[in-house]
């Protein structure tokens, strides 16, 4: 029993059995799957990217292209489209996830000391990445989700060599020591064609170069290599823009603009983004459960003010205020300019009484939200475990589940910060793959603070690194570690 679960393929066959289970269990949708659907649907049938505005079909750049192609192939495959193409295609992310969860392995392997047990690092990694719930649950839902953590993976596993090129691979692909010397700029070239596959389906995936390449580049410094280290950042770069090109041109022929990835508020043609109300969001609003009650109902449903938390004003002068507002919204439920300005004015005085609110609370709230949750918002599942005795009288499955998938949430951030540490102190030589992929979540989750609604599925990407490193702080003592303590 114990060499059956040793094998990598116990650990693939087990992941497929866990996300099949998703996908004819608790298969999911959500608002933007419809919208994806719908681009592809066009494109297909009309060669148009974009949908119906205003009764006529109108090009768009709302949404990066990539997955809209991924549903045309699997129209291309299954004649199937919409809903009734939906089976194929959450099994056809079931098959890529597990791929994945190959490469997250060799990532963590990537990232170990030189004297690191490498079958064990493979082998626990893998188990982590087949059994983790939360990306498998994504592979039962029509999003970008598996497409973004696939790619990121790849990037970060092509780019873990060039900061730890002591490390061979230790798993099922058996590619042998690199990078050498001349393989430095391919892995970097290629690390940007990962990244800008992964933009095409999320257009902050940029965010990894971001991240990544000054911690590359002071390697070089530190190395005496900076003019290697420049060209290598200038080949990923390239690599990326590359891969975005043609976009960039159908945006640029089409819509007349220069937009290589998405608008910042993903508007349609004609239509204005609430800036104001945003703004005044961003002072109080950080859990995920008040964007379905404010943020997504604007310019589409009434906002009722009494399911505005009490937060979001600091004074009864301030409630009257923005009831006000509402009222005049609520009468064709369609934000005009003037109601906006005044949601600006009042994100703008809040924000001067309180500038570390907006500034560092909320969006230290919002980290909170997006890494310590249970991750359920496409499960059906309410989440609510408060009160307690009530809720287990009334609901025990729903707050079991919910409990145990907050734990296994906070399991594998613990033994990430426990691996990252391990690293750290034991294997030198592992510091900069380390600091590299800790800088990577950081900078997403920085930028993640600043957008309009915290969603938690957006760190996700984030997850192969996570899993990486928690690989490390589950294992007992490895190698390295047992040379420097002798």
């Amino acid at each position: 029993m114990k060499r059956a679960f040793s094998h990598p393929l116990t650990a693939l066959v087990t992941g497929f059995f866990l996300r099949l289970f998703f996908l004819l269990r608790l298969p999911s949708s959500a608002g933007d799957t419809a919208l994806y659907e719908t681009l592809s649907l066009n494109w297909v049938k009309h060669s148009v990217y974009g949908m119906v505005v205003n009764g006529v079909l109108t090009p768009v750049d709302i949404r990066m292209p990539g997955y809209p192609v991924y549903l045309a192939v699997v129209h291309a495959f299954t004649n199937l489209s919409g809903e009734a193409a939906r089976f194929w295609v959450m099994f056809g992310q079931i098959l890529l996830d597990l791929v994945g969860c190959i490469f997250i392995a060799e990532l963590a392997v990537r990232c170990s000391g030189r004297n690191a047990d490498t079958k064990k690092v493979y082998l626990v990694a893998l188990w982590l990445a087949a059994l983790c719930p939360f990306t498998a649950n994504y592979t039962a839902v029509p999003l970008t989700e598996t497409f973004t953590i696939f790619s990121t993976t790849l990037a970060l596993a092509t780019l873990a060599p060039t900061v730890n090129p002591e490390q061979a691979t230790g798993g099922l692909l058996k590619w042998g020591r690199f990078p050498r010397r001349s393989e430095f700029l391919g892995n970097a070239f290629l690390a940007g064609i990962c990244v800008g596959f992964a933009t095409l389906f999320r257009p902050e995936s940029p965010l990894l170069l971001v991240a990544c390449l000054p911690v590359i580049l002071w390697m070089t410094v530190f190395r005496g290599e900076f003019g290697r280290g420049l060209r290598a950042a200038a080949l990923a770069c390239l690599a990326c823009f590359l891969v975005l090109l043609p976009w960039t041109i159908r945006n640029a022929v089409t819509l007349h603009e220069f937009q290589p990835l998405t608008p910042r508020y993903t508007t349609l043609p004609g239509e204005r983004a609430p800036i104001g109300f945003m703004a005044w969001e961003s002072t109080w609003l950080y859990r995920f459960r008040e964007v379905f009650l404010v943020s997504w109902k604007m310019n589409d449903e009434a906002i009722q003010v009494d399911d505005i938390p009490a937060r979001a004003f600091d004074s009864p002068e301030e409630r009257q205020h923005v009831a006000a507002i509402l009222e005049q919204y609520n009468q064709d439920s369609n934000l005009t300019p003037e109601q906006d300005a005044q949601f600006a004015f009042i994100a703008h005085a809040r924000t001067d009484r309180r500038p570390l609110r907006t500034y560092l609370w909320v969006p230290s709230q919002r980290v909170v939200t997006l890494w310590f949750t249970p991750r359920i918002e496409q499960l059906p599942i309410s989440g609510s475990i408060f009160p307690l005795a009530q809720t287990w009288q009334t609901d025990r499955l729903d707050m079991c589940v919910t409990l145990t998938l907050f734990f296994a949430n906070l399991f594998y951030l613990a033994c990430a910060l426990c691996g990252a540490v391990r690293l750290w102190t034991f294997a030198p030589e592992s510091r900069v793959a380390v600091a590299m992929l800790v800088i990577f979540v950081l900078v997403r989750t920085v930028f993640l603070t600043t957008v309009e609604t915290p969603e938690p599925r957006y760190v996700l990407a984030c997850f192969p690194a996570v899993i990486a490193l928690a690989a490390h702080g589950l294992l007992r003592r490895n190698a390295s570690q047992t040379l420097r303590s002798a």
